[in-house]
């Protein structure tokens, strides 16, 4: 299945031009639609970017993003993909796109996931041909009113059918973000801006969703350079947390994660970020008392 005109995947990527691996993950995948690259004008490779892949380059001005979103601190530079990221919905309109997939240059394989009732465990399976599965997860953010969805990321689904994201459908988004560019949002914080946006828009009644039987697996963060990676050298897990609990002390704090290696990591408590489903026995009658 061929995927609509109006539709394209961007990778936001920087500093490696010839370290493409969603690009080839993709191929192998036998994608076949509109395809860009998303550079700023301060990435060195930019010459190289433009070698490789021609008019599939775009370059931003990063430099002009400044002040058009909240990044939450009073640090120096831009090394970091909230730019990418907030500058993309713009971009995509310009260029005659309604529907749009981000993601990042490090993805290895993409899978879905098939729950086995016989033996109550989930088998993983790679995706040969991901048109298919972007077509139906682009059917379904259509008909629904979701700001954005997202495949689930490969550590999230540790624990199978008793990981928190296969039981509870998490309001999160990670790593892709299915986007429509009439349904605008702006990213927040200079890192950890994914999680800063999901919890600072979920208070607010925006709805976003991962979808658990769609699953992408990217390098470590810190293994692969270029991209964040100096900036996670630098900070840590510490600081990007705290970004987080920054927007909404009242429900998310930091605690340890790991079992053996522990770290600092953010923690939500989900009934006090977002709005919650009242069930309907609580529902007031004409007369104005309870049901």
């Amino acid at each position: 299945m061929k995927m609509p005109d109006n539709f394209a995947i961007f990778i936001l990527t920087h500093g490696r031009a010839d370290n493409q691996i969603t690009l080839r993950t993709l191929q192998k995948a036998q994608y076949d639609g509109r395809l860009y690259f998303l550079i700023d004008n301060e990435d060195k490779q930019q010459e190289r970017y433009k070698e490789l892949y021609g008019d599939n380059v775009i370059v931003f001005d990063k430099a002009a993003m400044d002040g058009t979103f909240d990044i939450m601190d009073n640090f120096n530079g831009r090394n970091v993909v909230v730019f990418a990221r907030n500058a993309l919905n713009e971009i995509a309109k310009s260029i005659g796109i309604k529907y749009y997939m981000v993601l990042d240059d490090d993805y290895q394989r993409f899978e879905f996931i098939v729950y086995d009732a016989k033996k109550t465990i989930l088998r993983r399976h790679n995706i040969s041909d991901i048109n298919n599965v972007l077509s139906a997860m682009l059917e379904y953010f259509i008909s629904t009113p979701f700001t954005c969805i997202a495949m689930c990321q490969g550590g999230d689904l540790i624990g199978g059918t008793a990981s928190s994201v296969w039981t509870q459908h998490k309001r999160k988004v990670m790593n892709s973000f299915l986007c429509d560019t009439d349904r605008p949002f702006q990213f927040v914080g200079r890192i950890n801006e994914d999680t800063n946006t999901y919890v600072e828009l979920g208070a607010k009644g925006h709805l976003f969703a991962t979808i658990p039987e769609l699953v992408l697996h990217q390098r470590e963060t810190q293994g692969n350079p270029g991209g964040l990676t100096e900036f996670y050298l630098e900070t840590g897990t510490y600081y990007k947390s705290f970004y987080t609990v920054m927007l909404q002390p009242s429900s998310v704090h930091c605690s340890l994660m790991g079992q053996t290696h522990k770290r600092l990591h953010h923690s939500i408590k989900w009934k006090h970020t977002v709005p919650m489903i009242i069930r309907e026995v609580h529902k007031k009658v004409e007369n104005g008392s309870e049901g």
